[in-house]
């Protein structure tokens, strides 16, 4: 259920001590001092994803505070992921300061004090979980608190990506998703963590969901290439086919059944498309890996009942169409 907060309704002068009970009623018992005259509107648009929640926020210039009284008198231990969006963010904790730009991303640990200072209009995602669920060591989520993650390369850019689009996709997904898609999430940031603590190869059971999410994206970026194989996506992530065979089956499906269903999907929703009568059917195909046109017809039939110029065709609703492009998607 998506819950709405927000200050706009009231007058500037009832803003801030409104906002301070919005904050801190969705994440922690924080100190909040806005840092203008008159207050600007805040608005935070919450949801739930198993153990963590998801809030898009957004307001004017402010410093917040979570301090030594805070802490003593409330005890609840919580981690918070946040993306910086619009604005820029000063955070500070465990003798650290970082400057937080729009893309990057950073921890903040609310069992110990930490500042963070946002300066003009600004908005960011905001993911809140239990410290329990964060299997990793106090001492090596210590050295990673208020510290400045890119997400430009490697896992971090994983990382960012997928929580990026978990956030945008949460409102879709049911319940029992939910839970998978945020525990695969909290999976992610724990390889992150153990990759900078140099812990990498010491939890592989508890990263196989996460290995699972780096294939799966893996592929989304190649789906367009027709030589796309096991073995091809097995030697790019230096693992033996059976491994990966073995990943999916822990998944519930097989590989190659999980390439073909991406990529039907895909198609599906290009047929769709304004564009689709001048790329053409076998066009379309093309763009998304498949060879032969007459072995593309074949699969649609077989996984949604038409051909794909009967489903062209055919009239009734078909809700929106996201801007899918060779390598988009969440992996799930």
């Amino acid at each position: 259920m998506t819950k709405t907060l927000s200050t706009a309704p009231l007058a500037a002068s009832e803003r801030e001590e409104c906002w301070h009970d919005v904050v801190s009623r969705t994440f922690i018992p924080l100190d909040v001092a806005l840092l203008e005259r008159e207050p600007s509107p805040g608005t935070i648009v919450s949801e739930r994803l198993g153990a963590v929640q998801v809030a898009h926020v957004q307001a004017g210039p402010q410093a917040v505070t979570r301090s030594r009284r805070l802490i003593a008198r409330d005890g609840r231990e919580y981690l918070t992921l946040s993306i910086q969006q619009r604005g820029t963010a000063l955070k500070e904790q465990d003798g650290r300061e970082s400057l937080m730009g729009p893309g990057d991303f950073s921890l903040s640990d609310s069992s110990r004090p930490f500042r963070k200072r946002l300066e003009g209009e600004f908005s960011f995602v905001a993911f809140h979980f239990p410290r329990q669920e964060l299997h990793v060591r106090d001492d090596d989520l210590r050295e990673m608190t208020a510290t400045a993650f890119t997400g430009d390369t490697g896992t971090a850019a994983l990382v960012s990506a997928y929580f990026t689009r978990m956030a945008r996709e949460a409102a879709g997904f049911d319940d029992a998703v939910r839970r998978r898609v945020a525990a695969t999430a909290l999976d992610l940031l724990t390889l992150l963590i153990d990759e900078r603590r140099g812990h990498a190869g010491s939890r592989a059971p508890e990263t196989a969901a996460a290995t699972l999410v780096r294939v799966k994206d893996h592929i989304m970026r190649h789906l367009a290439d027709p030589g796309l194989s096991p073995a091809t996506i097995a030697a790019a992530h230096f693992m033996s086919v059976r491994r990966l065979h073995k990943l999916f089956e822990q998944d519930g499906a097989t590989v190659a059944g999980w390439i073909r269903t991406q990529r039907l999907e895909r198609c599906r929703r290009d047929l769709l498309r304004p564009t689709a009568l001048e790329i053409g059917v076998a066009g379309i195909a093309r763009r998304w890996g498949f060879v032969s046109p007459s072995h593309f017809s074949r699969a649609f039939r077989a996984a949604y009942g038409m051909s794909p110029r009967e489903w062209q065709a055919s009239p009734g609703p078909r809700g929106p169409l996201p801007a899918d492009r060779p390598g988009g998607g969440l992996p799930s």
